[in-house]
């Protein structure tokens, strides 16, 4: 598995590291239908994240205690 999983969202990057992730699932509780976690209790994407709006996915970056999300915008940081 790769330790970094990426999707583009609208202009948005979303990045979940997967070394960092725990599986404390703050971020599920702010975007249920799309992340979930996977087999090894890591947050994924669903198939549902492309409709995602901007604010649930800077939503659920912020929410994660450990920085395991983040989001970049035309290639700069933008959040945590």
């Amino acid at each position: 598995m790769i330790d970094v999983e990426e999707r583009v969202i609208g202009n948005l990057t979303v990045r979940i590291d997967r070394l960092l992730c725990v599986g404390f699932e703050d971020c599920l509780d702010v975007v249920p239908n799309g992340l979930v976690l996977d087999n090894q209790g890591i947050v994924t994407f669903t198939p549902d994240a492309d409709g995602l709006t901007r604010e649930q996915l800077l939503a659920a970056c912020r929410i994660c205690p450990v920085d395991a999300i983040t989001v970049l915008e035309n290639g700069t940081h933008i959040a945590p």
